[in-house]
């Protein structure tokens, strides 16, 4: 599979937008609505809360027991900051926002260490 990447001067007007974050983040954040979208019987808005939810099942899904150090990695270390990253590409226009939307949508929405860590879904080895 091909790796996504942005058109030549988006990543730089992103940064000037919001610098915090690494390309990986905001093509993350770009791949976990689609991700979401996809297990919709149709598409439609998608909240801040079901965003945050599916970057976290992408994440886990993707990266494993590694999750949470790859978004942080990418300096996502809170729900907020996918927040942070969907106004940025809003700002820019490249999402489209409904007049309900808030970053506050974000906030809080799970803790990454017990998302990523103190949750995650193990396995269990079946005793042979």
């Amino acid at each position: 599979m091909a790796e996504l990447a942005f058109r030549d001067g988006i990543m730089d007007q992103l940064r000037l937008i919001e610098p915090r974050f690494q390309e990986h983040a905001y093509l993350f954040v770009l791949a976990a609505l689609e991700h979401c979208q996809s297990s919709l019987g149709e598409r439609r808005h998608i909240s801040g809360r079901e965003l945050a939810e599916a970057c976290r099942d992408l994440a886990l899904e993707r990266y494993g027991v590694l999750a949470r150090q790859v978004l942080e990695h990418w300096g996502l270390r809170r729900t907020r900051d996918f927040g942070d990253i969907v106004f940025a590409l809003v700002d820019l226009g490249l999402l489209i926002k409904q007049p309900h939307d808030a970053r506050d949508d974000f906030d809080s929405v799970y803790d990454f260490e017990a998302a990523f860590e103190r949750d995650y879904p193990w396995r269990r080895v079946p005793q042979g």
